[in-house]
């Protein structure tokens, strides 16, 4: 995939979920040799992580609301950042592998850079005050404890310099602490802990891995050994029996790439509990190519194995497929087959919280358009447990298909938890009989599919390049509802912000609310060169008039009768203005639409005969439709301007081509969205004759341009204007030539570097009298010296 590897996190009052977007692993994501993480830092949305460490591979791995920290796990470092600014007070905690680990691992062959380090890969919240953290460990997975504590923590430069032995840095420790007023060091690792991570963490940093830490037990999808065959879900630590999947049986696991693993009860039975894990797999029939399929897999938590058979394995695992699909003009189906990420969305039942997928096409399927497919469907709890007691998939021999099986099947049901609703009175599965653990064995999958909601997906993106390939969700209150706000992370380092409102015919309206490239409510970047912690509501950005907020359509803003802010459901009713669901500014802006028009932007432009030049204007909303309007000098007519061979409309601007005399006049850029209309820029287009630039450039010592060469109206600069003028005029060339002149008086040469600053301001001292005919006194004067140069 074509992507880069980064995370996104959202951050609410009482929800926090973390998402990451690999190219190979599961908390948004990007291919990062080069990934721009950036955003416009005036609105004051965006913060970047400002400290420069010699690591790379971010991954926001864990959330902590009680402290107000974020754990984000690299390569050889463990950081604690503050939730409400990443930048104040960083705590880095470096864990490297030992010299000795290094070469082992780089004597197997592998990579110095991507693969022989500790990249962290698990960060789970063992209590209150400890982590517990695990690493690739250059091919030997290594697992340890962090204090995390409630005190204030050393400084970053304190720990950076401990940490790599800077005697120079921390040889009076004592004294930095005393200059500082810093406290006893609580962020660090604890010693005498580290123990070995096979089982919990996979050896290969390029493999995907989930995990969730839950009553002392540590549940994780991962592969588990050097060469990245033996993939499995086990279960370590705590007091209960070790557990894994059958061994090398392709029927419950086919290389997967596990994504998301989350525990969701099925009834107020505690001993009912059953954790979920995403995944994707090859699945193989004799014969044909090997296709990916997406999977929802479960075991129950007090699963102990069997007593015969499957000991120390889990005999409650089952699997089915998750269907995203569309169907094509030809009436074949788009399967969306490679699943990428998964959110679940809590609601205010917590055995049924809505599942959001992120999917893409696989690699051996081709789209039905040439570019990139990707799409987002939502599955309902209901659904999956109607597949989970359905019917078992069933295959007689390698030779066979796949078919229903419809023969007994054993009591208790396979895949039931033992001591739960309905076993009460088997308190292990070791008392399940040996049927039902054979039965288990040799029957992992369900024969039935779990399709999304409505059959079809939520979000579609076709002929693109670029795909979704994480998600978070956020439900936000506005004026006239609820909604789910989706903020999808793709390939190219963007995040999406969309919302999907429902129309009355049952189908959808889909709206991108804004795109920005990466990287109280917060939204955190992580990729492998950075982090970013951004604002889920920019509603400045929307403009500043009533229109352009309504027409937003953002539940998060509003127009409060003075600019479009934050939505807030304890405003007055009489002040606001907000329709997400209609985008109706005619009606909700009644006496503030004269502003539309208010803040039209109005310019003169300058082109050359015969050159080309272009006239900028972009709407705020990605929905509006753009129109270009011209009225000629002497003339009450506008005209409307449309694409020919010499005149092309973008979605930035209006370029023409082969500037011609009648080209001049007022031209007028008018958005319009659901039937309101306004200006939103008035550009008076100024072109001079080819002959007159020319005497210009050439004498260049006029001061004036003569009214006669103009091509259209009379006009005189001043000579304050005339430089302005000179450089409005200037070829794209001169622009470069102008800037390189600058650089070479300020720095020096580029190229040869060998010239002192000193020696080029005195030569620029005697270039000046040469390069000056006339002398003139004053102000003038020296406008003319830095014209020529």
């Amino acid at each position: 995939m074509s992507g880069c590897d980064c995370f996104c996190c959202t951050y609410a009052q009482k929800s926090v979920k973390c998402i990451s977007t690999f190219s190979s692993v599961a908390a948004v994501c990007l291919k990062l040799s080069k990934l721009s993480l950036f955003f416009e830092l005036s609105t004051g949305t965006a913060h970047h992580f400002a400290y420069i460490l010699n690591t790379t591979d971010y991954r926001i791995l864990r959330m902590d609301e009680d402290h107000d920290r974020m754990y984000v796990g690299s390569k050889d470092h463990i950081l604690s950042l503050d939730l409400h600014d990443i930048n104040k007070d960083p705590h880095i905690i470096h864990w490297p592998v030992s010299e000795r680990r290094r070469m082992e691992c780089l004597v197997s062959g592998k990579d110095a850079n991507e693969e022989c380090a500790n990249f962290i890969r698990l960060i789970e919240p063992w209590n209150r005050t400890q982590l517990y953290v695990c690493g690739t460990g250059a091919y030997n997975p290594v697992c340890t404890f962090v204090n995390r504590g409630r005190k204030p923590q050393t400084s970053m430069y304190l720990q950076m310099a401990q940490a790599r032995g800077r005697a120079s840095r921390a040889a009076d420790a004592s004294a930095v602490h005393e200059t500082l007023g810093l406290k006893e060091e609580i962020f660090h690792l604890e010693p005498g802990k580290v123990e070995s991570g096979k089982g919990k963490c996979s050896y290969d940093p390029k493999l995907n891995s989930v995990s969730a830490l839950i009553n002392g037990e540590l549940y994780a999808g991962v592969y588990v050994d050097f060469m990245g065959t033996d993939s499995a879900i086990f279960r370590t630590l705590g007091t209960k029996t070790a557990m894994r999947t059958d061994q090398y049986n392709s029927r419950w696991l086919n290389d997967p790439s596990f994504i998301h693993v989350h525990l969701i009860p099925d009834s107020a039975e505690r001993n009912d509990d059953k954790l979920y894990f995403f995944f994707r797999e090859k699945s193989s029939e004799m014969g044909q190519t090997p296709v990916t399929q997406s999977r929802i897999g479960r075991i129950c938590l007090n699963d102990d194995g069997g007593h015969c058979c499957l000991v120390n394995k889990w005999s409650t695992f089952l699997k089915a497929r998750l269907i995203c699909s569309v169907p094509g003009a030809d009436g074949m189906e788009t399967h969306f087959d490679e699943l990428r990420d998964v959110y679940i969305q809590p609601t205010q039942d917590t055995k049924n919280p809505v599942i959001y997928g992120v999917f893409s096409v696989s690699g051996s399927v081709q789209c039905n358009t040439p570019w990139i497919c990707s799409a987002v469907c939502v599955y309902s709890m209901a659904d999956i447990r109607m597949v989970f007691n359905g019917p078992f998939a069933h295959k007689e021999g390698p030779n066979y298909q796949w078919v229903a099986y419809t023969g007994k099947i054993p009591y208790p049901r396979p895949g039931t938890c033992p001591g739960g609703t309905f076993t009460p009175n088997m308190k292990s599965t070791k008392d399940y009989p040996d049927e039902v653990i054979n039965f288990m064995r040799n029957h992992p999958a369900m024969y039935n599919a779990v399709y999304p909601v409505h059959k079809r997906p939520l979000v579609v993106r076709t002929n693109v390049d670029y795909e979704f390939t994480t998600i978070t969700v956020d439900q936000v209150t506005a004026a006239d509802g609820n909604y789910e706000v989706l903020f999808l992370g793709t390939d190219k380092g963007t995040v999406q912000k969309v919302i999907v409102l429902p129309r009355d015919d049952l189908q959808t309206e889909e709206l991108v609310l804004e795109e920005v490239e990466v990287f109280k409510q917060q939204l955190y970047v992580s990729s492998g060169v950075g982090l970013t912690q951004l604002a889920l509501h920019r509603c400045d950005v929307y403009g500043e008039a009533c229109a352009d907020c309504c027409l937003a359509r953002d539940p998060y803003c509003a127009w409060d009768g003075k600019s479009c802010s934050r939505y807030s459901a304890s405003q007055k009713r009489r002040s606001r203005r907000q329709d997400v669901k209609y985008g109706n500014p005619i009606r909700q802006c009644r006496g503030f639409n004269s502003n539309a028009n208010k803040n039209t932007l109005e310019m003169v432009q300058y082109g050359v005969e015969g050159s080309s030049t272009f006239l900028e204007c972009q709407a705020r909303s990605p929905h509006a439709v753009i129109k270009w309007h011209l009225q000629r000098d002497n003339s009450d007519r506008r005209k409307e301007m449309r694409s020919d061979g010499r005149i092309l409309k973008t979605e930035q601007g209006l370029l023409l081509r082969s500037l011609q005399p009648s080209d001049s006049g007022m031209y007028q850029c008018t958005a319009t969205e659901k039937n309101f209309k306004h200006a939103l820029v008035k550009l008076q287009l100024v072109v001079l004759s080819s002959r007159a630039v020319n005497n210009v450039l050439v004498e260049g010592a006029g001061g004036l341009v003569p009214s006669s060469l103009h091509s259209s109206t009379q006009w005189t600069p001043s000579a304050g204007q005339y430089k302005d003028l000179l450089t409005i005029l200037s070829q794209p060339e001169m622009t470069l030539i102008n800037q390189y002149c600058q650089d070479y008086w300020q720095f020096g040469d580029p190229l040869m570097g060998a010239l002192k600053a000193k020696d080029l301001k005195e030569l620029k001292e005697q270039k000046k009298p040469r390069n000056r005919r006339h002398h003139r006194e004053g102000e003038e004067n020296e406008e003319q010296e830095e014209v020529e140069t």
